[in-house]
């Protein structure tokens, strides 16, 4: 069976200097062979982002879009990862839109939509099941990754009734749905400019051509978002502006809890956010006229998300090493994608790590599995590592010197090809208790420091060693 996944991948960062310019990021069509023109941007093919799958088209007649015409299909293999990897500014917010469309690439006898993880760095963002063939999923971060993430749950804007608000209204391509069905009665749209700004996450100026409110001093009461929430923080981000010359300020509750007080819906906009609000089950918006008040309040659009702890990552030194590792390898383990410790669920074959906040790679055992290649001298730069068991591979070259791996207590390289000298560092390791070098290539002398090292066990029979084997 194979997985279709990522139709489009939307990758753009936030920045207050860019009102006036695009912001940075990525379109990506993936599968797509060359780029494609659509609405004016250009998306990207996505062979220089992923390393795995295969494109494939879609065949069903009613896709419209251009970007939903092709898809790349992954090879299922359970609890491994296809990854897309695209390059981030440290310390920028990202929003990342992932869109999938089935549209039945499998063909007639695999007639099932693939159900998938999504995930991104080490946190597990959603489970998508593309039974739906539009499934939007949009992911959103107002951190570094260092601690919290947002995946959104409704985005909304009130008193409007013409399509979702997207590009070219929207710089980013959020998309902000019409909120409501049976609310004419309370919508007014806002006369003359509403000038907007300060806002850091820069919401398009259409939201705030019409409001859902009502000029009498009445409260007004939302159920938003429309789904029950299930128990959890949430994110939330209130948009007011007005410009009818009176004052218009009022409180704001969530099911019945003081929200904000005195809210003054000014020309120049105001937003409101809430960082972690507890809510679970319906959810209540009540705007509630303040005594000072000459307007009843208003409401011009609104965004929720649940806020997802991060699952961590990987230690960024151990990360490279063992992509330097990978690369001396002519045939890596084929789940050797993303991040190699986390999810755990997901980790790297062959890859053992620790516990706790700083994720550090601890074992690194991949005895018998057809490996050819060198052994990176990067290697030594995993400093955790307590375990490197290669045995029955077919590497050649040099065994590297691992001068830093001081924690390091069993080396097994037996059964390969490396050739040269025994690295005399070897012996300046006072953790070692086993170093098995037996049937290689080895040449030379075995250094005087790893005989007769005391509670050492050290085997070198089947080299061209000058000196006698050790045992």
């Amino acid at each position: 069976m194979s997985i279709p996944f990522l139709l489009l991948f939307l990758f753009l960062s936030f920045s207050p200097s860019q009102t006036t310019t695009p912001p940075k990021g990525f379109l990506i069509d993936c599968g797509a062979l060359s780029g494609t023109e659509f609405q004016g941007r250009l998306w990207l093919p996505d062979s220089d982002f992923v390393s795995t799958g295969i494109p494939k088209n879609v065949t069903t007649p009613s896709v419209l879009l251009p970007t939903l015409q092709n898809v790349r299909s992954f090879s299922r293999m359970l609890n491994s990862k296809n990854c897309y990897k695209v390059p981030v500014y440290r310390g920028a917010k990202y929003m990342v839109r992932s869109t999938y469309f089935y549209g039945g690439v499998n063909g007639p006898n695999d007639p099932f939509p693939p159900v998938f993880d999504q995930i991104i760095d080490g946190t597990l963002w959603s489970v998508v099941n593309t039974t739906s063939d539009y499934a939007n999923d949009s992911l959103y971060n107002t951190t570094d990754f260092t601690r919290f993430g947002l995946t959104l749950v409704a985005r909304n804007t009130f008193g409007y009734s013409g399509p979702s608000i997207r590009y070219p209204d929207d710089q980013f391509d959020r998309i902000w749905e019409p909120f409501g069905k049976n609310i004419s009665n309370f919508t007014k749209p806002i006369t003359g400019n509403v000038s907007v700004s300060g806002f850091w996450n820069l919401p398009p100026l259409k939201l705030f051509e019409t409001h859902l409110g009502s000029d009498q001093l009445e409260s007004l009461e939302l159920r938003w978002p429309t789904p029950s929430l299930p128990t959890s923080k949430y994110y939330t981000a209130l948009y007011f502006a007005d410009n009818a010359g009176l004052s218009r300020i009022f409180n704001i509750s969530v099911n019945g809890i003081t929200y904000y007080r005195n809210l003054n819906a000014i020309p120049s906009g105001v937003v409101v956010f809430a960082n972690q609000w507890p809510l679970s089950g319906p959810t209540t918006i009540t705007l509630t006229p303040s005594t000072t008040s000459s307007l009843g309040p208003l409401i011009n659009a609104a965004e929720i998300f649940e806020v997802l702890s991060l699952g961590g990552r990987t230690s960024t030194r151990d990360v490279i090493a063992l992509e330097k590792v990978k690369d001396s390898f002519r045939n890596p383990p084929l789940d050797w994608n993303g991040d190699p410790c986390v999810p755990r669920q997901y980790s790297w074959r062959g890859i053992t790590c620790s516990d706790g906040p700083r994720i550090r790679v601890v074992t690194l055992n991949l005895t018998s599995m057809q490996i050819s290649g060198s052994l990176s001298p990067f290697v030594d730069n995993m400093t955790a590592l307590t375990n490197i068991w290669l045995r029955n591979n077919s590497l050649s070259g040099h065994i590297p010197h691992l001068n830093s791996l001081r924690k390091l207590k069993t080396l097994h390289l037996e059964d390969n090809q490396f050739s040269g000298e025994i690295p005399s560092s070897l012996g300046n390791i006072s953790s070692l208790n086993e170093v098995f070098l037996q049937n290689n290539n080895l040449t030379g002398q075995i250094p005087a420091n790893l005989i007769g090292k005391p509670k050492l066990k050290l085997r070198t029979h089947g080299n061209k060693l000058l000196s006698p084997s050790a045992p």
